[in-house]
């Protein structure tokens, strides 16, 4: 029963309908949360063993004491793993702390104070701007704001980003850079092809330093037996001349401690190189402590492959309960899509243009907490208001059940209020 098919009549029955579900819930005390892509506390207690390494024995494969200072690029034995993972040769891999938006920002920073090794001056003090490919990850466009930025919507499909809006975007001297979350894109599910990374690496840009920041935030975070490989960006590059353009960022984030992992840098020689000579002013060496752990409880690529086995037994059934009861309540309505990613951590729902914060306030006001209306795109400006990301990983099914149900009953009152808007 598509609303589009409805007398008005008919609609305001229907509303009423909504209405009356919609009050239950108001009454019900909920207290649900679907705001961010947080592991759960039963992913988490896959790693726990975590909490009892290195034990007594804290030397790493070299003989390093891992205790003292030292040790800018980390473990070569940690690297090695995810140099295997990321497709990355381990000497143009670095291993950092934990968070891999630390490393975008200080690479940022870097090259506003002293530029990149194609820079002709410093990026400060001139107009910078950065493509974002949209709906995307609102913390790369918040950092790339916060630093003075200018951020530019690109349309993100299926196999990546508008590579014809890219092209003609990066024409302009002063972009000087892409965000991209090549597999698994955050909100989409994305996953850029081969052929668009392809036409990325080879792009002539206005900017001589114009960067990709690859973002593989989600390399091995699989929803399906399925393992989606990520294009060697930095081969691609490399043979179309541009060895320099790609920046890869990962972390262990979702794979061991969310709060206590550690971060890679990938990237050329040259970049590797520059990035290092900045980052010796900043810091004496990583928490190589925490890296000696990580080696030793992931063994090698394969022990971090079933690790990831387990992370899907726990969250798949939860994506598919979103997937349930979205078909359920509004599949017939027409009043909304939405993605069926193969991995990462989201759900993207697009409801009736103009209705997404309707929707979010809805949900609010009967104790359900979604992402505000607007956050996957630069500004925090969707542009057709109707965008909505799902973070299904952290609540429990049940509560998980409930929050998508209150969700649906929001989407369903909010489209019916915009269809008997004169």
């Amino acid at each position: 029963m598509s609303l589009t098919s409805l007398t008005t009549d008919e609609l305001s029955a229907f509303k009423t309908q909504q209405e009356a579900a919609y009050a239950m819930l108001g009454s019900a005390g909920l207290t649900l949360d679907i705001t961010r892509g947080k592991p759960s506390p039963e992913q988490l207690d896959l790693a726990s063993g975590l909490l009892h390494l290195p034990g007594d024995d804290y030397r790493a494969a070299d003989g390093t004491d891992t205790r003292n200072y030292g040790g800018l690029q980390g473990l070569p034995e940690l690297r090695a793993i995810f140099a295997d993972l990321l497709g990355i040769p381990v000497d143009q891999l670095l291993a950092a702390d934990n968070a891999s938006l630390a490393l975008m920002h200080d690479t940022l920073a870097f090259a506003l104070l002293h530029g990149t090794p194609e820079s002709p001056t410093p990026w400060a003090g001139q107009d910078i701007a950065f493509l974002c490919p949209s709906p995307g990850y609102d913390r790369h466009f918040a950092l790339a704001e916060h630093l003075g930025f200018r951020l530019i919507p690109i349309d993100l499909h299926e196999d990546g980003p508008d590579v014809a809006q890219v092209r003609q975007h990066a024409a302009d001297p002063a972009v000087k850079g892409l965000w991209i979350v090549p597999t698994y894109a955050n909100p989409t599910g994305a996953v850029v092809s081969e052929a668009v990374a392809a036409e990325l690496a080879g792009l002539e840009t206005g900017a001589p330093d114009f960067r990709l920041y690859w973002d593989n935030a989600y390399a091995v975070h699989h929803l399906t037996p399925e393992r989606v490989k990520t294009p060697d960006i930095l081969g691609l590059a490399s043979a179309a001349g541009h060895p320099n353009r790609p920046l890869v960022f990962a972390s262990t984030s979702k794979i061991t401690f969310a709060g206590s992992g550690v971060s890679f840098l990938g990237g050329s020689p040259e970049n590797i190189a520059w990035y290092l000579q900045h980052v010796q002013v900043r810091t004496i060496g990583p928490d190589k402590v925490n890296q000696l752990r990580h080696a030793r409880l992931l063994r090698d690529a394969d022990g971090v492959l079933a690790l990831m086995d387990q992370h899907r037994e726990i969250l798949a059934p939860k994506f598919a309960v979103v997937e349930r009861v979205l078909h359920e309540r509004l599949a017939e309505h027409d009043v909304a899509t939405w993605t069926q990613p193969r991995g990462g951590y989201f759900v993207s729902l697009d409801v009736v243009d103009g209705t997404a914060t309707r929707v979010v306030q809805l949900a609010k006001d009967i104790g359900l907490a979604l992402t505000p209306a607007g956050s996957s795109f630069p500004y925090k400006s969707d542009p057709r208001d109707r965008n909505i990301r799902i973070a299904p990983s952290f609540p429990s099914l049940a509560d998980l059940e409930a929050a998508m149900e209150a969700l649906a009953t929001c989407v369903l009152l909010a489209a019916a209020e915009k269809a008997l808007t004169p």
